[in-house]
């Protein structure tokens, strides 16, 4: 009607959401880098116009320089992508980022199509000290020496690594309606068992469904609620404002968390603390307005720490979940990978293996419960 009146549609306003995340997890003493190129491999949950990128030195014991970083969506060669564009620090090419601190590049116009990966590279004169990083990428990432962040080709980038290294965040810009949804949890989220560079993880097969919703991967494979875990993490108390409450767009959290708690040495024995522990959760993302799903811990019968201890703390905290009302959703996943015949294990079919993790299979069943059953507005 606009257009047969002459009248301009009014120009929709660029809203920027989050499309990727990795939590940091530690700094590895054995990663240092000095005069490499680091060419990482990310998978757009939601598609815009606009990018940026999150670089992190959360754990690193001193200032961490980078030279020069670029962007490019990537191409059939896993190492080579389009003409890579560079991302620029207030208008500089460089710089450097304090210990602690986390640093977010200025806006590249970039048509990133939902669900494509993009290569991110970035150039470090270093030393770098040891190197902040998520662990399980499940994702082969590329290494070479020298600046070669402008390279299209990938020829020179002949090693390769499964870790994400100083990389935290990618945000897009969009005219669409849109929103984040964060999956807050541990190895099962975070992919264990998922086949590497298949973006099989739970919360990738939700974003190969849902329209509109920017999926962040806020997972740490041996996450506790209650305790640190050295190379598993801080504990998510400490961690939760950082990867879930301030990510961009954010308007949803799922929780699976509290089975390391339990199985985990020091074992929690009284489901009472985890789930004053879920509560706490629950009640500072309400703070910030956003809606919080739980979901309910997994059988692990036959695993390595198994006992009748660790199979009634479970219960106790499942029962929990479920009845509280304190809680906007619940996502009900020991109900769906469990064995009906035997309720205290996963269905062969989806145990990974060994009797705690999904198997891929499993992995897909939760993320097709979230799309279908928890979250409640699959499309923006």
């Amino acid at each position: 009607m606009c257009a047969l009146l002459g009248i301009a549609p009014t120009p929709q306003p660029l809203r920027w959401v989050g499309t990727w995340e990795s939590a940091p997890v530690w700094a590895d003493p054995a990663a240092t880098f000095t005069d490499v190129t680091l060419r990482e491999v990310i998978h757009a949950s939601i598609g815009g116009s606009r990018v940026r990128v999150r670089f992190s030195n959360t754990f690193g014991t001193q200032p961490l320089t980078i030279a020069r970083a670029s962007i490019a969506l990537r191409q059939r060669d896993a190492q080579a992508g389009s003409i890579p564009l560079a991302l620029t620090f207030g208008g500089f090419a460089s710089i450097v980022v304090p210990p602690g601190a986390q640093v977010l590049s200025d806006p590249v116009d970039l048509r990133v199509p939902a669900r494509r990966d993009l290569l991110i590279s970035l150039y470090l004169p270093g030393p770098t000290g040891p190197a902040t990083e998520h662990v399980l990428a499940f994702q082969t990432n590329y290494a070479t020496q020298g600046d070669h962040v402008s390279d299209m080709s990938g020829a020179v980038f002949s090693t390769t690594y499964t870790t994400w290294y100083f990389l935290s965040g990618v945000d897009v810009a969009t005219t669409r309606p849109a929103q984040a949804l964060v999956a807050f949890g541990d190895s099962i989220t975070d992919g264990a068992r998922s086949r590497p560079n298949e973006n099989g993880r739970w919360p990738d097969v939700f974003a190969s469904r849902a329209q509109g919703i920017g999926v962040l991967n806020a997972g740490i494979s041996g996450n506790r609620i209650l305790r640190d875990g050295g190379d598993y993490g801080v504990d998510a108390l400490a961690r939760f404002d950082r990867d879930a409450l301030t990510q961009t767009g954010v308007r949803t959290v799922i929780v699976l968390l509290g089975i390391n708690d339990i199985q985990q040495r020091p074992r929690e024995a009284d489901p009472a603390r985890i789930e004053a522990g879920l509560l706490q959760l629950t009640t500072q993302a309400h703070e910030r307005g956003l809606s919080v799903l739980i979901g309910t811990l997994m059988p692990v019968e036959g695993s390595y720490a198994y006992s009748p201890q660790i199979e009634a703390t479970r219960e106790a905290v499942n029962r929990f979940i479920r009845a509280s009302r304190m809680f906007d959703g619940v996502c009900d996943f020991d109900k769906a990978l469990r064995d009906p015949s035997d309720p205290h294990r996963l269905l062969p079919a989806y145990d990974g293996g060994d009797h705690l993790h999904p198997s891929p299979a499993g992995l897909r069943v939760m993320g097709e419960l979230v799309y279908e059953k928890c979250f409640p507005t699959r499309r923006v």
